[in-house]
């Protein structure tokens, strides 16, 4: 394995977690099933990016345009998501786990407010690793939702630098994501971290969420090692 004590290992690693319908349809369950087995990576993924090293973990969970779907499976969805925060709450709270949702709770049913608030007030001073849960997240109108923000506190357009949009987005304070993971074998970033990830490495597996585990993490940070990131330099430049 390449990551270890001496090698580069990311900061932040954001994950598009996909393939969980297909994942099912290929044993001849529900979509649900897929989203269902899909929660259940969480906790190894998590427990194996914390033993890499990694502080910040990011997982697309749901995004705005996942409001497209038939009713049932998005009602299903947040079902299963209420579950999963209840049961793993204390779990990664004793685990030093903090978790910071990403995204907006207008459209989520009332029903996970509660849990999601309480979680993220619980584990709010945990160091160990971060969990990002973006839920009811769109890159765009994040963009738009920093823009507005900049607007009502009034600042005059020759302030307006990367730094003042940056400080309005969901991430303020934590480093961008250094690497982006996308299971299911697609090459686009579905709209996920647009501004954050302007100058991450990125990294796709046809292997789909729910066989995703420590394995696949290794091997994804193992290809993140062998990169030279320049950040638009010519290498050797400082």
């Amino acid at each position: 394995m390449v990551c270890g004590p001496s090698s580069v290992v990311p900061a932040h690693v954001a994950i598009i977690c996909d393939g969980n319908g297909r994942w099912a349809a290929q044993r001849g369950w529900t979509r649900l099933a897929g989203h269902r087995a899909g929660t259940e990576r969480i906790r190894e993924v998590l427990r194996a990016a914390a033993d890499f090293g990694i502080k910040i973990v990011t997982l697309y969970a749901f995004s705005t345009e996942n409001w497209g779907r038939p009713e049932a499976e998005v009602a299903g969805l947040f079902d299963i998501l209420a579950q999963v925060i209840r049961r793993e709450m204390k779990n990664l709270h004793e685990n030093n786990v903090q978790v910071r949702h990403v995204g907006e709770l207008d459209r989520v049913p009332r029903a996970l407010h509660a849990p999601i608030r309480e979680a993220v007030e619980l584990t709010r001073h945990n160091t160990r690793i971060t969990l990002n849960v973006a839920l009811n997240y769109g890159g765009r109108a994040e963009i738009v939702r920093a823009v507005r923000q900049l607007i009502r506190d009034g600042v005059p357009a020759e302030e307006v630098d990367e730094a003042a949009i940056s400080r309005r987005l969901y991430t303020a304070g934590q480093p961008d994501p250094d690497l982006i993971i996308r299971t299911g074998g697609e090459m686009r970033l579905s709209n996920f971290l647009l501004w954050q990830a302007s100058y991450a490495e990125y990294y796709s597996t046809p292997t789909y969420w729910p066989d995703f585990g420590r394995e696949e993490l290794r091997r994804a940070l193992d290809a993140y090692a062998q990169r030279q990131r320049r950040f638009g330099k010519v290498q050797g430049e400082r």
